[in-house]
């Protein structure tokens, strides 16, 4: 095991894209996210995270499809991360409740419905359309009782329909974890997942076991490009239709219109965060920072696809502090790296910019200095 991180880290990351869509808004279409008053390009910390941990389970994945040790992901494409909170408690052998499930009768269902349920009980649907009433396994069923009696008494529903609701609880074999408990947990999903003691997660979930809440000593603010961008929207055509139905109305044609959005260039600069305190609470470690270092040079290169265009890393200037507690503010070190124009007109290359430190130009693509 690494030692400890025992210095702060403030950096700047520059990365660019060329007839790319980097950062998709669903709000607008998926066009390109772009500030409204500015025009400036935008790409949330979210979407550079995601291709971080998306790196790292590339790297740290064996032969046999399972992560090395300490470096599984928990917000993981299509997980479900409740999974991962039950399988810590049992893991450390913490005996949980058993999840309580009743159905719901037909006509209940529309009244239960409008029903602000308390923490600790649910009502869900199955495939089947049949719907139950769910009472966590590590509900805490006190307070839930004494809520649950609360809420009735404010409520106009029928005699049955609180019978109803009062009788799920009978017999109900959940336990809330003990806060000793919740910590031995939330060490483990440390140990355990490299993007929780890296990034922190909030683990306090109604529907698993409470992991407690992680502030990760790695933070990013949102990329902003450099310059106004422009978002482009083309035409494309599939020589292809997805369904016989599509087929008979085109009568063989076969052709498939769609739209695209793209930005010609831009050159986004985001800047980020180390924490030594946080990484000592989390058990981020050197070993971890140089892994960090590493997905942020490398990461664009496995994450390819034709609506990202061509993205690459350009600069990542690192200032490591002589102390945990730094030696000078963040802002003053993120003043001394600029961004000069070389060329006049519409930029289009990383060529048409230069990426000055003190105003001297940055060559190397990773630059760290100790201040």
């Amino acid at each position: 095991m690494s030692e400890p991180i025992k210095n702060r880290y403030d950096f700047v990351f520059f990365f660019d894209v060329k007839d790319g869509n980097p950062n998709g808004d669903p709000d607008a279409g998926n066009l390109p996210r772009i500030d409204a008053e500015t025009g400036m390009g935008l790409v949330t910390d979210v979407c550079l995270k995601r291709k971080v941990r998306n790196y790292v389970q590339l790297m740290k994945t064996k032969e046999n499809s399972k992560p090395e040790m300490g470096y599984e992901i928990y917000v993981m494409e299509k997980a479900v991360l409740g999974r991962s909170q039950v399988r810590a408690f049992e893991e450390l052998g913490i005996t949980l409740g058993e999840e309580s499930r009743r159905e719901v009768p037909a006509n209940f269902i529309s009244t239960i419905q409008e029903f602000n349920f308390p923490d600790g009980m649910s009502l869900i649907s199955d495939e089947e359309d049949k719907h139950f009433l769910v009472v966590a396994a590590d509900a805490d069923i006190k307070s839930l009782k004494e809520e649950l009696k609360g809420f009735l008494k404010e409520t106009q529903f029928n005699s049955d329909i609180k019978k109803f609701l009062s009788d799920s609880l009978r017999g109900v074999k959940a336990r809330r974890p003990k806060s000793e408990e919740v910590e031995r947990g939330r060490k483990w999903m440390c140990d355990t997942f490299f993007d929780v003691r890296t990034f922190g997660a909030v683990m306090s979930l109604k529907s698993a076991p409470n992991c407690g809440q992680v502030r990760g000593p790695v933070q990013l603010t949102f990329a902003r490009s450099v310059e106004r961008v422009v978002a482009l929207e083309h035409s494309i055509t599939r020589m292809a239709v997805a369904t016989e139905a599509e087929a008979e109305k085109q009568q063989g044609d076969n052709r498939t219109m769609g739209r695209k959005f793209t930005i010609p260039y831009g050159l986004y600069r985001t800047h980020g965060f180390i924490s030594p305190h946080l990484a000592a609470q989390t058990g981020f470690n050197s070993d971890d920072l140089g892994l960090f270092w590493e997905s942020l040079q490398k990461m664009f290169d496995h994450d390819r696809s034709a609506a990202r265009g061509l993205m690459t890393t350009r600069r990542l200037i690192i200032f490591k502090h002589g102390t945990p507690l730094g030696t000078k503010p963040a802002n003053e070190l993120f003043e001394r790296v600029t961004c000069k124009r070389t060329t006049s007109g519409p930029a289009r290359d990383f060529s048409d910019y230069e990426i000055l430190l003190d105003g001297q130009r940055v060559t190397e693509t990773v630059k760290e200095i100790v201040v």
